[in-house]
């Protein structure tokens, strides 16, 4: 098959696109033909910085297609079936094997593309609102990184939830395209104090609630946006810097700082329910992907360096 392979870590011209070998189908495992596939921002760093565990190896977490093989064990899928896929590598690629447990079902109707860009963008942003920031209707919450994929599924499911959302982004241009997912108040960082900002839309009191998938020095001024008893849920290290915090500060205000890692949840009930909740609710309309553009496999370096530009608002596809 082919695939998009890396030997050794580096910057995007290291991945090179090359025939390797199908996969195997394990026991309690799926092989899928893959169709779209959704690069995550970890994906950047796994290639980046992450273990090379096999040579050559096929980076990526998210894939979606048609599912071509079913292992001996496995009960809940057949061939044929559509399916998107989350595993911790292997998605940089024409076929692609993982545990049926890491594995959803795509409605009839719904585009493969948008279905390969829905579990970890919107799991993790369900997962930081609600079961750890615990968001409730008529509160304030801040989203960093607004035109992220985490950033616009966040932005959504917060406004639905009836809550006040305020989202920074590096320009006024990608602000804008987040206004019809339910933004309320849209900051451009590369202009603006995003604290004295939040500080004067709330009235000096502060956000309820952060969503943080940049890490680095913003997640000081993610803290400094909190109200007293606010909840800010850290979800990533987008910017690659190094976070030094005052956690003092979180102890005067009463306020919570939370790690999330949705990698060890997918195997819980509660987090593969809610993706297939979340898929289902995209497939209906009542949420929405939204997808900058696509590339195909053979060009993923050229992908990953288009990602690192920040210019994408939402995800960007390869496709085989």
């Amino acid at each position: 098959m082919k695939a998009a392979v890396i030997y050794q870590n580096g910057s995007p011209e290291v991945l090179a696109y090359q025939d390797i070998a199908d996969p195997v189908c394990d026991p309690d495992g799926i092989v899928i033909r893959v169709e779209a596939i959704s690069v995550e921002g970890g994906d950047l760093l796994q290639r980046l910085r992450g273990p090379v565990v096999t040579s050559p190896h096929v980076i990526g977490y998210q894939a979606a297609g048609e599912i071509i093989a079913v292992g001996t064990k496995v009960t809940q899928f057949q061939c044929g079936q559509r399916v998107v896929t989350v595993n911790s590598y292997g998605s940089h690629a024409a076929l692609r094997a993982v545990p049926a447990r890491n594995a959803w079902l795509v409605p009839d109707g719904l585009d493969i593309r948008q279905a390969a860009a829905i579990p970890v963008a919107f799991g993790t942003a369900d997962e930081c609102l609600f079961h750890r920031g615990g968001l409730k209707a008529g509160e304030t919450v801040l989203i960093q990184a607004g035109a992220s994929a985490v950033g616009i599924a966040a932005i959504q499911l917060a406004k639905r939830a009836g809550a006040r959302v305020i989202a920074t982004a590096s320009s006024d241009e990608r602000l804008a395209r987040l206004a019809p997912l339910g933004l309320d108040h849209g900051i451009n960082y590369s202009r603006a104090d995003v604290v004295a900002e939040v500080r004067a839309l709330t009235e000096d009191r502060g956000v309820d609630v952060v969503v943080d998938p940049v890490g680095g020095e913003t997640l000081q001024d993610s803290i400094r946006s909190l109200a007293y008893g606010g909840r800010l849920s850290m979800v990533g290290f987008a910017s690659r810097k190094p976070a030094t915090v005052d956690v003092a500060s979180l102890l005067r205000g009463n306020q919570n700082l939370a790690g999330i890692f949705l990698a060890p949840e997918l195997g819980t009930d509660r987090v593969h329910d809610n993706i297939q909740r979340l898929i289902i609710e995209v497939s209906s309309g009542a949420l929405r992907v939204v997808l900058d553009r696509t590339f195909p496999l053979s060009e993923g370096a050229a992908a990953h360096a288009y990602i690192e530009s920040r210019q994408a608002v939402g995800r960007v596809l390869l496709i085989p």
